[in-house]
């Protein structure tokens, strides 16, 4: 039976095209009022990627007349790749970028002449983009896309939304863009594994938020009885990367015209805040995500089962306690 085509945009679609085109305008405000040339760059690029995200809504709908996407297909769930090739691809584009700038960084130690004397290029704005575009661009692609792929594959159920999996690693990929380019133009607030300011950080939030309410709409239709721990793990590491993210970049614009802002943690506090982070971050994006992979792809790739699932429960629950 043919599909009937959808008068309207879907709720979900609707939602976004208007997200994305307020975004839009309010970045194209602030380019033409600002002062601060960087913050005119950066705006400038997110009304870029805003419009565009908007034309592409239109587009595919205009293509496809708001066809619903079926669930399944002669019986099999019909599982959402799109988004997972995509934070593949992006994962060794990004991976090539922040290990090339590591080799230069390193070289510049050996011959500082390859500082140029320019401040873009010194080792004290390369050096944060390096760490950045390895942990975060190229770690961070990396656990967006096997989570995608594994929360589907062990829950028997498509990620919930059309555009919503998208939004996600599209919006990071663009946190990456403007997180980036603000270390090399000098644009940061000069905390370790924390440099973007504010105006990146507000996004990330609700890109993440977006993340995790895909995550776990995707949880709530899957078609198994129980939650494969491996997505225990990876919502462990969503979750608590939100709290250390939100608390650890509390600040205070000096305007929404600028780059600028202040911690809202003083000395010692912030300090202790600043390194509850770190080393959080440390345990939860780099250890808690990366086992979560573990668990599915290597027992995957054994063709055989987890030795004890009763034994990875508590490892689980010991890495949280602890």
């Amino acid at each position: 039976m043919a599909q009937t085509k959808a008068k309207y945009l879907t709720l979900e679609e609707g939602f976004f095209a208007v997200f994305l085109i307020v975004i839009a305008f309010v970045c194209l405000i602030i380019a033409g009022k600002t002062y601060d040339q960087v913050m005119a760059f950066h705006t400038a690029i997110g009304s870029l990627f805003a419009a565009g995200g908007a034309f592409i809504i239109f587009k595919n709908y205009f293509n496809d007349g708001g066809m619903a996407i079926p669930q399944e297909i002669d019986g099999k769930p019909n599982y959402n790749l799109g988004p997972i090739k995509f934070g593949a691809w992006a994962a060794v584009f990004w991976g090539i970028a922040g290990f090339t700038v590591g080799l230069i960084i390193a070289l510049q130690l050996a011959y500082p002449v390859l500082n140029f004397d320019l401040p873009w290029t010194s080792f004290g704005r390369l050096r944060p983009l390096h760490t950045s575009a390895v942990i975060f661009a190229f770690g961070g692609n990396v656990l967006l896309a096997t989570s995608f792929y594994v929360v589907q594959r062990t829950s028997r159920a498509r990620m919930p939304g059309r555009i919503a999996p998208w939004f996600v690693i599209l919006g990071y990929n663009a946190f990456i863009v403007i997180a980036g380019t603000g270390y090399l133009l000098g644009a940061t607030q000069s905390k370790e594994y924390a440099e973007p300011e504010w105006y990146a950080d507000l996004w990330l939030t609700i890109v993440w938020v977006a993340y995790l309410l895909v995550f776990l709409g995707t949880l709530w239709k899957r078609k198994e009885p129980h939650i494969y721990v491996a997505n225990w793990f990876y919502l462990a590491f969503i979750v608590t990367i939100a709290m250390l993210h939100i608390t650890n970049n509390l600040t205070i614009p000096v305007s929404i015209y600028g780059t600028k802002s202040y911690i809202v943690w003083a000395g010692v506090q912030d300090a202790m805040v600043q390194w509850w982070y770190g080393h959080n971050a440390v345990g939860f994006f780099l250890t808690a995500g990366f086992l979560a992979i573990m668990y599915y792809f290597v027992p995957k790739r054994a063709e055989r089962p987890v030795y004890s699932y009763r034994l990875s429960i508590v490892h689980f629950w010991a890495l949280i306690f602890l």
